[in-house]
């Protein structure tokens, strides 16, 4: 199926930026006028999935992240978090709750959170490449502006 509408904007890996792709994906939806709930699981899911990429992705040196955002006509909500960084060596160890490699002060419950917001998440990685995450949504019936 092909998008209604689509965003896409790149930002470098800096810990700041993680409340501006929120507030993006978050402008970019409010036309479909999302109950608090699920706009409120959106942005926490995109907030796991952009510091993800910043501490997991460029541990030791800045890069950039892009955020592609689209929406379809049947309210279901695409969100992919894409950065070019080190990679993921076991994804399956990597969803595992409480596994991290960011240090003691990660809780390691990035890809839980994602998955408990979204309906559905893949993550595609590899070593030395890169990552992407995607995530989908589908709203509920009623709302949106025309």
């Amino acid at each position: 199926m092909k998008p209604e509408n689509t965003m896409k904007i790149e930002f470098p890996s800096l810990s700041r930026n993680e409340a501006f792709a929120r507030g993006a994906v978050a402008a970019f939806l409010a036309w479909l006028d999302p109950t608090m709930e699920e706009m409120g699981d959106i942005k926490t899911a995109v907030s796991e999935a952009v510091t993800n990429a910043i501490v997991h992705g460029y541990p030791h040196e800045q890069g950039t992240i892009l955020l592609t955002c689209n929406t379809y006509s049947d309210r279901t909500v695409e969100i992919e978090v894409e950065d070019r960084g080190v990679g993921i060596a076991n994804i399956q160890e990597a969803r595992t709750p409480m596994f991290t490699t960011g240090g003691s002060d990660r809780s390691g419950m990035g890809f839980t959170i994602m998955e408990k917001f979204m309906h559905d998440l893949s993550v595609e990685s590899h070593p030395g490449e890169g990552t992407k995450v995607r995530m989908t949504r589908k709203l509920r019936k009623t709302g949106g502006f025309t």
